[in-house]
This record gives C-alpha cells, sequence and structure tokens, in this order.
C-alpha cells in the first residue's frame, strides 16, 4: 500500500510580489518565512515556511521565463496570481508514483531547485495538469533527495488542522484512490458544495497566538 502523506500547500502571490505576500502571511501566523529558491524547469521561486508533522507552506510566484509558458507548474501559478492571488492548491507526497501514474495514465515529472546555499533539491511530480483544470484536486511528489535537505526537515511549531475546499469529495477520492474522510493524515478536509471556482477556501492552522485562518 502505497503511504501518501499531506506534504505542503502551496500559495500563489497577487499584484504584491513574493517578498511583500510572505511578509503579509508571515505576520498573520507569526513565524518568518525563507527564501526556498528558483525552479529551474517550471520559472518559478518561492520562500517556505516548515511546520509541525513534516509539513510546509510554500508562497510562490511566476517568473518572466521561457519555462513558466511551458510547464504546468508554470502555467498554474500564473493562472492564480491573474486571478489576485491565493491558495493554489495542496500536495500529497508518496513513496511510489507508479501506481498513480498507471492508473492516472500519465508520467511524472522531474522537479528541482536550488536552496540559496547551492543545496540541491530534487523530486518527481505528478498531477499539475489536474490541478490546472480542477484545481480543488491535490498534485502528487515524491521526493529523491535525502530528508535532511527536504523542505520540511527544519520542523516547525505551527500546526495545519483544517483545509476548506470548494468542490466534491467523491470527486478529490476519485482522483486520490482512496476515501479520505473528514480528516486524511491527521488533517481535517472539509468540503463545501458553493457555486463559483473549485478549489481551496481556506485554510486554519494552530499557532502560538491560537487558531489563523487564511
Amino acid at each position: 500500500m502505497v503511504c501518501m502523506h499531506v506534504d505542503h500547500l502551496t500559495f500563489a502571490v497577487g499584484s504584491a510580489g513574493l517578498k511583500a505576500e510572505s511578509e503579509r502571511l508571515g505576520d498573520l501566523l507569526g513565524e518568518r518565512f525563507r527564501d526556498g529558491g528558483f525552479h529551474p524547469r517550471f520559472g518559478t521561486r518561492n520562500h517556505i515556511l516548515p511546520l509541525a508533522d513534516d509539513r510546509y507552506i510554500e508562497v510562490v510566484e511566476v517568473l518572466e521565463h521561457p519555462a513558466a509558458d511551458k510547464a504546468p507548474f508554470g502555467q498554474a501559478v500564473r493562472a492564480r496570481s491573474e486571478m489576485g492571488g491565493g491558495w493554489m492548491g495542496w500536495v500529497v507526497s508518496v513513496d511510489d508514483l507508479a501506481p498513480f501514474e498507471q492508473r492516472l495514465d500519465r508520467e511524472a515529472v522531474h522537479g528541482s531547485r536550488h536552496f540559496p546555499d547551492g543545496r540541491l533539491l530534487e523530486w518527481e511530480q505528478l498531477g499539475v495538469k489536474g490541478l490546472l483544470a480542477d484545481p480543488q484536486l491535490p498534485y502528487f511528489l515524491k521526493w529523491d533527495s535525502d530528508p535532511s535537505v527536504l523542505p520540511s526537515a527544519l520542523d516547525g511549531t505551527i500546526r495545519l488542522k483544517k483545509i476548506e475546499i470548494t468542490g466534491n469529495r467523491e470527486r478529490v477520492e476519485d482522483w486520490m484512490g482512496v476515501a479520505i474522510g473528514d480528516e486524511f493524515d491527521g488533517v481535517r478536509i472539509k468540503f463545501s458544495a458553493e457555486n463559483g471556482q473549485p478549489g481551496i477556501r481556506s485554510v486554519s492552522f494552530e499557532t502560538a497566538n491560537g487558531t489563523v485562518r487564511i
């Protein structure tokens, strides 16, 4: 059985830009984001905030870079940013992508980025095109790098508590191939069938100053 973990959440910046958006979210959560580096295959860059339970938040910005127009991830970031920014999606890490490649009839793509200090982070990812078409869907990744360099390696104190999604639970379960119920991997997953764009409505965190909903 494939091990599945709610790995991280992606927040696309709006017109304020990466630095200002990271500072705004950091002020709300009571922690500072750090420079995560540049994604050469996707034409994007990010700032990250490690959370408890081997999770993290990435705030991501699309760049004027040739890869951004070709890579689905760059396209997804641009599309969300052009809508004003906000939660772009949620990401589930797995220990084996092969079952998902077979079931979804797609091939994983390689991803990488260099930290500002030069360390290289590498992974394989699958399903960003699904997120582009239906933003309630998570995409999947498998980390290739040593655990010591993963964004979640520096365990934070903020805990992800709940993800509220506009969409349909059965649709997401069909995509993931598992029943997620009201709680998945220790995170409450709440669906609402409101009209409008499907996707993440809000995310709640337990911080040193109490619950923060963004």
